[in-house]
């Protein structure tokens, strides 16, 4: 493979995104010589921050990435990736449950464009339990999330959830 010519797509809603995250497109700028942060409009749920806070904060994380960029997209990813001339889609993994949950994408998006593979990255052991979903939970109830993102998108995080929700306590 002849690095400076291939491009992968890294595609997710990035709500928001993670150190673990960082470390995958850290991770993938090395494999490739183009990586495209694809960020999804995520029309089937609903996202924290809006498709253009997304796209701003992640742009601004990956600014000093040399060979990374960070474009939009709603749709078919694998369409999205053939139309950016890209040959990989890099997949984070971090369970065997998401394994099988790739590997069924993978192999769907494989029928749809054959032109595309799908690169399986393993999470580092310090990210594999952080999910964007679990920082949402954590932050909305107050607690500390500094550890999963970087200090700007925790300072984004704390003006969504400006004030930690009250602590129940219990009396007998």
């Amino acid at each position: 493979m002849e690095q400076a010519h291939t491009v992968a797509v890294y595609p997710g809603t990035f709500d928001p995104l993670t150190v673990g995250h960082l470390d995958l497109i850290q991770r993938a700028a090395v494999l490739f010589g183009t990586v495209i942060v694809a960020v999804a409009t995520a029309h089937h749920k609903k996202t924290l921050f809006s498709f253009d806070e997304r796209i701003a904060l992640v742009t601004q994380e990956l600014a000093p990435f040399r060979n990374v960029r960070v474009h939009g997209f709603s749709g078919l990813v694998v369409e999205f990736a053939s139309q950016h001339k890209a040959s990989a889609m890099v997949r984070g993994i971090r369970s065997v449950t998401d394994y099988d949950y790739e590997a069924q994408l993978a192999g769907m998006n494989r029928t749809l464009c054959s032109a595309v593979d799908t690169v399986y990255l393993s999470a580092d052991a310090r990210y594999q339990a952080i999910s964007s979903t679990l920082v949402r939970e954590i932050a909305a109830l107050g607690g500390n999330v500094g550890d999963f993102v970087t200090p700007s998108i925790h300072q984004a995080l704390l003006q969504k959830f400006p004030k930690a929700p009250s602590q129940s306590t219990r009396s007998s």
